[in-house]
């Protein structure tokens, strides 16, 4: 018997948990090594977006027009995946949190629309951004096209070549999509001049939106960030507050909770507002997966490192495989990112999360399991989280006790089926870092300031 537990548009979260009034992260750095101010960050955010960045507020209100554009989907279903517990032979109760019935398929207009609500307020007419696989890029451009702002985006090569639909979804709502590294930038002629043939990355995409921004004559231009930073952790929270309605209703409560992570959003979408509950005692069981390519929380040093590839961005004390880092081309490229965002980095420093990494083959194994037993598609990234949640039920099978299982979906895989063709033909292999990358993150890191390690 199916599950769905949908609220009712009015029980929607009226406003965002911020975590920051519950932990403590070491302050971004300047150039000099100094704490940097809010007012420097104006180049790149608007004033309203910086306040929140910054805010330990512990609720912050989502304004009506934001809410308004998020009602076209939201709030999202929570519903027991049955099939799934039945395929795996487990006694652990399954629930999945559903984002993939936005309008470009994932979590990230969460974010997408509440910044450009704000740049639109602050009188902002163009936003550039990156993007890795292409779900933010197309989230950015349906949330600015509901707002009547342009936008710009730059496209990590590797995933401009392998998706090309979601450069036609950016432009149908009115984006405009280049391949990164481009020679738009000089960020992006350095990183070609290095190497032509080179995949791209995140830090690089990031390199040339932030340049294409803060380089805007006109001072009408604006950076827009899909993961990492406070303020869209923030934005993200809606999905873990419905969720908590939702097994109100259930009459139930997770025990493990379980989001794929590459910069952190959709993952601290589904974990804050249960991290809160664990810092004041709950015994929940809370995992952040990676893939094995790029495993910036489970291998990665704990340091002060840029965001970006030319350094434009200040330090930010994080997980991090090197500002430098280029992932291997692996499919799941919104987890393809050196970094991580500070506030989940501080909760695995203060063991509130444990990280953990799979490979890409057994991340497939598990969407095509899904897929096979629940019907929808889900996106490489999901898959990565969904390999956890095969693994945390298979451990309930052995052991022979019962828990509730709760995991995001991220996003939905209709644009990424190339990405299962080569899975089912035989054409994906597993890629792992050897450790001579991990000892040249840590000589990265190492020149730059030690962050405070804060503990509980």
């Amino acid at each position: 018997m199916r599950k769905n537990i949908i609220l009712k548009h009015e029980d929607m979260p009226r406003q965002w948990y911020n975590i920051l009034a519950d932990i403590r992260l070491n302050p971004p750095l300047g150039p000099d090594g100094q704490p940097i101010s809010p007012e420097a960050l104006a180049p790149v955010f608007p004033m309203n977006l910086i306040e929140q960045e910054v805010s330990t507020e512990r609720w912050i209100d989502i304004p009506e027009p934001v809410l308004e554009v998020l009602s076209i989907w939201r709030p999202s279903p929570l519903f027991r995946a049955y099939n799934f517990e039945k395929a795996l032979k487990t006694p652990a109760k399954i629930y999945i949190k559903y984002e993939g019935c936005s309008p470009p398929g994932s979590h990230k207009p969460n974010t997408a629309v509440a910044q450009a609500y704000y740049n639109k307020a602050f009188g902002i007419k163009k936003l550039t951004t990156e993007t890795g696989a292409g779900q933010w890029g197309s989230a950015l451009s349906f949330a600015c096209s509901q707002f009547g702002l342009e936008c710009k985006v730059f496209m990590v090569r590797v995933s401009f070549d392998q998706k090309p639909y979601r450069k036609a979804m950016m432009e149908t709502w009115g984006g405009e999509c280049i391949a990164s590294p481009s020679n738009l930038t000089q960020a992006g002629r350095v990183a070609l001049e290095a190497d032509p043939d080179t995949p791209g990355s995140l830090g690089i995409a990031i390199s040339e939106a932030v340049e294409a921004a803060v380089s805007d004559s006109t001072g009408q231009t604006r950076y827009s960030l899909g993961s990492v930073l406070n303020h869209v952790m923030l934005h993200q929270t809606i999905i873990g507050l419905e969720a908590k309605k939702q097994f109100e209703i259930a009459g139930d409560s997770p025990d493990v909770i379980i989001g794929c992570v590459g910069g952190g959003s959709n993952f601290a979408g589904i974990a804050f507002p249960y991290a809160l509950d664990k810092i004041n005692g709950k015994n929940i069981a809370i995992y952040p997966v990676e893939p094995k390519a790029c495993p910036s929380l489970t291998r990665g040093p704990f340091g002060y490192d840029h965001g970006d590839t030319a350094k434009y961005t200040p330090l930010l004390a994080m997980h991090s495989l090197g500002h430098n880092f280029i992932p291997p081309a692996i499919h799941a490229g919104g987890l393809r990112y050196h970094g991580m965002a500070p506030t989940v980095s501080q909760l695995v420093e203060e063991e509130i999360f444990t990280p953990v990494a799979v490979s890409q083959i057994d991340a497939y194994k598990a969407g095509l399991l899904w897929a096979r037993s629940e019907g929808h598609i889900p996106a490489p990234e999901t898959c990565n989280a969904l390999a956890h949640v095969v693994a945390e039920a298979e451990k309930a099978r052995e052991e022979g006790k019962e828990k509730t299982i709760l995991a995001n979906f991220s996003g939905h895989g209709l644009l990424d089926l190339s990405a299962y063709e080569k899975y089912l033909s035989g054409q994906l292999s597993d890629l792992e870092l050897d450790e001579s990358q991990i000892e040249k993150a840590k000589k990265i890191l190492d020149q730059h300031p030690a962050p405070e390690r804060i503990r509980r």
